[in-house]
Parts: structure tokens; C-alpha cells; sequence
């Protein structure tokens, strides 16, 4: 491959790399964000399980006839509001998949358009600073996926929350939770470790 081919190659991948690692804290940030709100819809969804095994009216809170109905209906606009802010970060999670696979296919077409100047060591030659571009391409594809899969993941679960589904809505929390792929996080963080004299030079 000529050096400028080189050259470019190395610099695509320097500058996806970067927006990878950028929108890795991004997206960390919202997983974080996002804990607090559905713990608070799991126990907005116990509270209305509570509500319903309750008989208010042999209770001395039966002198409030529409008590129940408006515990009932402040809990429903509660959930609907926790539901309403987790697909506002949804559409921050979307943002986040769409600049990480922008950078990963940028980087790929640019592969292409170099295609018939590639020499097979070139693309496959390591040197004590910088893993080897077909590595390096590798690593950012997995990423691409990794963060595809969490999104598909994470929108699906959310499209099944339905306030009227107070089992669902309790284990919301926990479902979200089992959604992480750590070895797949694992595996990106030892690729920036891997990367990171290349970034630098």
C-alpha cells in the first residue's frame, strides 16, 4: 500500500477510535442516568400492587370515597411520566449508536476505496506502537455491533413497559440490568489499551 494510503488509513482510525472512547462515556453516563428512573418505576409499580390488595373502604381512610381512585390515577401519571423521560434517553442512546456506527463505516468505506492499492502486509502488520489495521478495523466492527445489540436490547424492553402490566413494570430494573454485556465492554476497554500508543503518536 503507498504511504499516503498509509497515512489516511491511520488517521481514520486514530479519529474513530476517539469518537468510540467519546461516546463510550456517553453512553456509561446514560446507562447510570437511567437506573434511578427505572427503580423508581419498579416501585411506583409496587405501590399500585399494594394499592390493589388493599380494601380502603375497612380502612378509616374509607371517609375519602375517591381516595382510591386518586391514589390510582397520581401512581398511573407518575409511571407514565418515568416512561415518558426513558424514551427521551432512548433517543440519547440512538444518538450515540448512530456516531458510533458512522465512525465504524467511515472508516470501512475508506477500506474500500483503498482496496485495490492494499498490500496484505500492510493491513497486517503490527509494530511495537500500533496494532495492525486489519486488528485495529476488527476491534471498531465489534464495538459497532456491541452497541447496536445493547440499543436493540434496551428499546425492546421499554416497548414492552405498559403501566397496565404491574409485573413487568417490578422487574423492569432487574431485566435492564441483565441487559449488559460485560465481557463485550471488557473486550472494548482492551482494545483502547491496545490502541493507546497509536492514539498518541
Amino acid at each position: 500500500m503507498s504511504k499516503p494510503g498509509v497515512a489516511s488509513l491511520h488517521e481514520a482510525l486514530q479519529k474513530s477510535f476517539q469518537g468510540l472512547e467519546n461516546n463510550q462515556k456517553i453512553w456509561t453516563s446514560l446507562l447510570a442516568e437511567c437506573v434511578p428512573l427505572l427503580e423508581s418505576l419498579g416501585n411506583l409499580a409496587e405501590q399500585s400492587k399494594a394499592l390493589s390488595n388493599v380494601q380502603l373502604s375497612i380502612t378509616p381512610l374509607r371517609v375519602f370515597p375517591d381516595l382510591e381512585d386518586r391514589l390510582r390515577f397520581k401512581l398511573q401519571e407518575a409511571m407514565d411520566t418515568v416512561l415518558v423521560k426513558l424514551n427521551e434517553k432512548m433517543s440519547s442512546f440512538q444518538s450515540v449508536r448512530d456516531a458510533i456506527t458512522n465512525h465504524v463505516s467511515g472508516v470501512v468505506q475508506l477500506y474500500e476505496q483503498l482496496t485495490d492499492s492494499l498490500d496484505l502486509n500492510c493491513v497486517t502488520e503490527r509494530s511495537a506502537t500500533a496494532p495492525s489495521i486489519a486488528d485495529m478495523m476488527e476491534w471498531l466492527q465489534d464495538a459497532g455491533r456491541h452497541y447496536q445489540r445493547q440499543f436493540m436490547k434496551r428499546k425492546l424492553l421499554l416497548q414492552t413497559l405498559r403501566p397496565d402490566d404491574l409485573t413487568l413494570m417490578e422487574s423492569a430494573p432487574g431485566r435492564w440490568k441483565s441487559l449488559a454485556s460485560q465481557s463485550a465492554e471488557d473486550n472494548i476497554t482492551d482494545a483502547f489499551f491496545k490502541v493507546s500508543f497509536f492514539m498518541e503518536s
